[in-house]
């Protein structure tokens, strides 16, 4: 050790000097923080878990909306085809019903 560090006095031994201060200091306080975060550590962990357990189940709802957003579009399209066909249909002895716009722009059926 180097004379800056320690200052001897008679009989009083090793007294610390504001490096040695400055030192202890900052030992003391990485170890009381140290201690506090690994405390809380799990924390970390388990906020990880959960935000994988939620980024999984987001893509299976997604998944399972995207799914049936497809088979509302396609039971529209099949409905769609079933209504144009049935009304394109000549019935005996009537004449096809012809759509009217109304005054406030509706079309409507005779």
């Amino acid at each position: 050790m180097n004379e800056a560090t320690w200052k001897k006095e008679e009989g009083a031994g090793a007294l610390l000097t504001p490096t040695w201060t400055m030192y202890a200091e900052a030992m003391n306080k990485f170890t009381k923080s140290a201690k506090a975060f690994l405390e809380h550590v799990h924390l970390l962990t388990e906020a990880g878990a959960a935000y994988e357990e939620a980024m999984t189940a987001s893509a299976a709802l997604r998944s399972s909306l995207d799914s049936g957003d497809q088979t509302l579009r396609s039971l529209s399209a099949q409905l769609e085809q079933v209504v144009n066909a049935h009304l394109e249909e000549p019935t005996l002895g009537r004449k096809k019903p012809e759509l009217l716009k109304s005054s406030d722009g509706w079309k409507t059926f005779p």
